[in-house]
């Protein structure tokens, strides 16, 4: 094979047109279109960069609005326990308040019952001492013993003395 210079001439010059026109009309619409492109890339590689910031901020903010709202659980926890242990607390005082009352009331009631078996053991003390004074006016007793002898057996009849 043989190379001809006549050949490789024209090849060249059509080349060098070629190259003119594609220069002149296409290059340039084409060089247009890639950096359009490559700006477009770009602006999606930003977008996704700071996409992506966002999310990394959005999720740091989704674990302090969780431990907030977890601090929150525990405080409300804790106020309900102490609520609870207030109420309880009341209860009990209330509990022990009413227990005070129904014993007072108790011992009041007691009182009254002793102050009228009082009375009335008065009142049953003197009609014995009437008959014991009726019963020795009636035996006219003189001496001492015999009458003290008397009270004592009277009140073993009525159930005083042993």
């Amino acid at each position: 094979m043989s190379v001809s210079w006549e050949n490789m001439l024209i090849t060249i010059i059509a080349f060098g047109v070629l190259y003119y026109f594609l220069n002149k009309y296409a290059f340039s619409k084409l060089f247009a279109i890639m950096e359009k492109r490559r700006e477009l890339v770009m602006s999606q590689m930003n977008e996704a960069s700071q996409t992506r910031e966002q999310a990394i901020t959005y999720v740091e903010q989704q674990k302090q609005a969780l431990e907030q709202a977890r601090q929150d659980a525990h405080e409300i926890i804790e106020r309900s326990k102490q609520t609870g242990n207030k109420q309880a607390e009341q209860i009990l005082e209330l509990a022990n308040e009413e227990a005070n009352r129904i014993k007072s009331e108790a011992v009041r009631d007691i009182e009254s019952e002793k102050n009228k078996a009082v009375a009335a053991l008065r009142e049953e003390l003197g009609s014995v001492s009437v008959k014991i004074a009726s019963k020795l006016l009636e035996r006219e007793v003189k001496n001492d013993n015999v009458q003290e002898e008397l009270v004592d057996q009277y009140l073993k009849e009525v159930g005083g003395r042993p």
